[in-house]
């Protein structure tokens, strides 16, 4: 039985997109490559929220107070990215691991289901494993780094002030 669901609603056509996507592709990158993303991404939010914190903190005065504001910040900023990278993979593990696929033939009005082959499923499930679930680790321990990060540098913020 051939697959009924259009090739761009596909599970394995929307996984392969996601991952050469420019945004997405980041979480793929080797450890190093992604920590250095994730460093500048915080940096760049860092810089565009500095103008608050110095209305916060004067950085002339209270140097490490402003750093601490400006970096709260940048993680404050990175939340969002890592987020809508854990959004989209989430989604494509979620079709890819389901043993029935919704798709639209034509509009939001016509959606259908079809029940994948179980070889497909088992491949599909594979590739969760083996490509997928590492990202979404990835990317969850990237969120709970974040949090731990937000948590110390409040805490050093408090121990200043």
């Amino acid at each position: 039985m051939t697959c009924p669901v259009p090739k761009e609603q596909q599970p394995l056509n929307e996984y392969i997109e996601l991952k050469e996507a420019f945004f997405y592709r980041w979480a793929k990158l080797s450890r190093s490559q992604y920590l250095q993303v994730i460093f500048k991404m915080w940096l760049g939010f860092a810089i565009v929220f500095a103008p608050v914190a110095m209305s916060i903190q004067s950085p002339s005065r209270h140097p490490w107070e402003f750093i601490c504001v400006a970096s709260i910040g940048g993680a404050v900023g990175l939340v969002l990215p890592v987020l809508l990278m854990l959004s989209g993979w989430g989604h494509v593990k979620q079709r890819l691991s389901s043993a029935k696929i919704f798709y639209e033939e034509s509009g939001w009005y016509d959606g259908q289901t079809w029940e994948k082959p179980t070889a497909d499923l088992e491949k599909d499930r594979l590739l969760v494993s083996y490509e997928i679930n590492p990202i979404m680790s990835r990317l969850q321990k990237t969120i709970l780094g974040i949090v731990i990060f937000l948590t110390l540098t409040g805490g050093i913020l408090k121990f200043l002030g």
